[in-house]
């Protein structure tokens, strides 16, 4: 079976690839150290310290895979050749939600990359697949965990 492509943005490409390197070449190291050290205080059998750390390290190597699996199957977006004409991940929308009258402003990104906090919504959520491919003017209407809902697109742009 194919795994997934894992669709990132540069900036989230960037990312991903920096705590990557933090991981391995400076978060590794302190746990190794820590380990040392706790090993060095004797009895392991309740050392709190060394139990600690291993967890801690068992964490960490946990994450360097998941990240490695995630940039081995990244597909990236080159978000200043992403076409403004239709919402198209890498894009920055501005919608108004028909019901309420309230503007929400939103980059689409793969699902990697999605954290609602920070107003980037995946390509894969009802939001987000319902979205894709409208284009400014038009009116969407999405299927919610609270219901149906409509939105109107204000507008398309680069994000950044």
């Amino acid at each position: 079976m194919k795994e997934k492509k894992n669709i990132l943005t540069y900036e989230g490409l960037r990312k991903y690839e920096a705590e990557l390197q933090e991981l391995k070449v400076v978060r590794r190291q302190e746990v190794a150290q820590k380990i040392k050290e706790a090993r060095e205080q004797g009895d392991l059998s309740e050392n709190a310290e060394y139990d600690a750390a291993k967890d801690e390290q068992r964490d960490i190597e946990a994450r360097i895979e998941e990240l490695e699996k995630i940039l081995k199957n990244a597909e990236v977006i080159i978000e200043d050749e992403v076409e403004l004409d239709r919402i198209n991940i890498g894009c920055q929308v501005v919608i108004l939600d028909m019901d309420y009258e309230e503007q929400s402003e939103y980059k689409i990104v793969g699902s990697t990359e999605a954290n609602s906090l920070k107003g980037k919504i995946s390509n894969e959520s009802p939001v987000g697949k319902a979205l894709i491919g409208a284009k400014t003017g038009e009116i969407v209407e999405i299927e919610t965990q609270a219901g149906r809902s409509r939105y109107k697109v204000l507008e398309i742009r680069r994000s950044g």
